[in-house]
């Protein structure tokens, strides 16, 4: 009764001997939820030379003595793309898999891949049956995208059979701020409705706009001229130059200008005293030639050969 026993004892392991590479790693991500944590032998395993599947092999370095602080950040990511891609459907679950080699786990093959930094991505793509690729050289992740998940799952969804089915969790810290910033903004915007429902406010804006646009502002932000020219020179030659402290300029000349005009058309004839009315109508008039002489002198710098001017 003894021998029977024992052979069948041993029976199990012979069975387990007997399954294949890929019925191995099949087990091996049944196990990691997804995830093969990989040593030498099993590295050798997933990356054999002759297979039927692809795999994508997340290297790093976790050990804090290591000290790879960019391992520690993108390892979740990684995870959160493997433990996704574990909800597939099984006949395509089973044709792709996602593993982890450490640096501790794994010295021989990271010195055979040349990898001298983690952390990194490699996609192997299946060299045998109806998927296999004519590109043998494994698939290298770009960290040009970031360490988030997910646009390493966009990036290598192009390697797995079906899409990888992952979606970003729903992000509570920024609800909660959102949701906290509602009183504060009720509180504020309490405050600011008057001034907000103030039509003297919204004139002033207007015509602030008006008046940089119509100095060139759109003009220089498009052609992104500078703020000065060289020297420190604010007005630049040529009607199709222009600095940007030329705009300031400009704005201010113009709205010196409108509001001599307007004083001198809305408030010089409603004063009561005669002697106070014709000083204003002086006083405007004065203002006005001035400014006007101005304009007409960056007009001339601007373009030597302008034939016009005023006072100056």
């Amino acid at each position: 009764m003894l021998w029977p026993l024992l052979v069948l004892s041993l029976l199990p392991l012979s069975l387990a001997a007997e399954k294949s590479a890929h019925e191995q790693l099949v087990d091996l991500a049944a196990a990691g939820n997804g995830l093969i944590q990989l040593n030498e032998q099993t590295y050798d395993l997933l990356a054999s030379p002759r297979r039927n599947w692809s795999a994508a092999v997340h290297f790093t370095a976790l050990n804090p003595q290591r000290r790879c602080a960019p391992c520690k950040e993108f390892e979740p990511s990684f995870t959160a793309v493997a433990k996704a891609w574990a909800n597939a459907p099984k006949e395509h679950r089973d044709k792709h898999f996602f593993a982890t080699l450490d640096f501790d786990d794994g010295h021989a093959v990271f010195q055979k891949l040349g990898m001298a930094s983690a952390p990194g991505v490699h996609v192997y793509p299946p060299t045998e049956g109806p998927d296999a690729s004519a590109k043998k050289a494994p698939f290298k992740y770009d960290f040009q995208n970031g360490f988030e998940a997910g646009p390493l799952a966009e990036q290598l969804s192009v390697h797995t059979p079906i899409p990888i089915p992952y979606k970003a969790p729903f992000d509570w810290a920024r609800a909660g701020s959102i949701v906290s910033l509602i009183p504060i903004i009720s509180l504020i915007f309490r405050f600011i409705k008057p001034v907000l429902q103030n039509r003297w406010v919204w004139a002033t804006g207007t015509i602030a706009t008006s008046l940089i646009m119509t100095s060139g502002y759109m003009f220089t932000r498009i052609r992104g001229a500078p703020y000065t020219g060289p020297n420190g020179a604010w007005i630049a030659q040529g009607y199709q130059n222009q600095y940007g402290q030329e705009v300031q300029v400009i704005a201010m000349v113009y709205g010196i200008l409108a509001g001599s005009f307007l004083m001198l058309i809305v408030v010089t004839p409603r004063q009561l005293s005669a002697t106070r009315q014709r000083t204003q109508a002086y006083l405007w008039t004065a203002v006005n030639f001035l400014m006007f002489s101005i304009l007409v002198s960056l007009f001339r710098i601007k373009n030597p050969g302008y034939p016009f001017k005023l006072i100056l």
